[in-house]
């Protein structure tokens, strides 16, 4: 299962983006990343082509998943994910600090 998945919210904890927050947008397994739009952005210069017009454009870039930390819902505060068996509903997140389900 995974620590942290698409629409959390999570905190930045490495960078020139450092304490900022965002939503996830995408997680990519392969290679332990994960985007936030808005965040991690640089330029890049492009030569014009068929249809693309060239000059300066803006790119977000992923985050590696050790540099990001997940802001739990309930008490608002980055946190560790952690795991927990039911019976009734399987495997499922808690929150490391209020111990609550996420």
């Amino acid at each position: 299962m995974k620590r942290i998945k698409k629409g959390d919210k999570v905190q930045i904890l490495l960078g020139k983006d450092r304490g900022k927050s965002g939503t996830v947008e995408r997680v990519s397994n392969k290679d332990n990343s994960i985007f936030i739009p808005g965040l991690n952005v640089f330029k890049r210069h492009v030569r014009k082509q068929n249809q693309i017009e060239g000059g300066i454009i803006e790119i977000s870039k992923p985050f590696n998943l050790s540099n990001v930390a997940l802001v739990c819902p309930n008490c608002n505060k980055p946190t560790r994910v952690g795991f927990v068996i039911n019976e009734k509903n399987g495997k499922t997140r808690v929150c490391r600090k209020c111990k609550k389900e996420i």
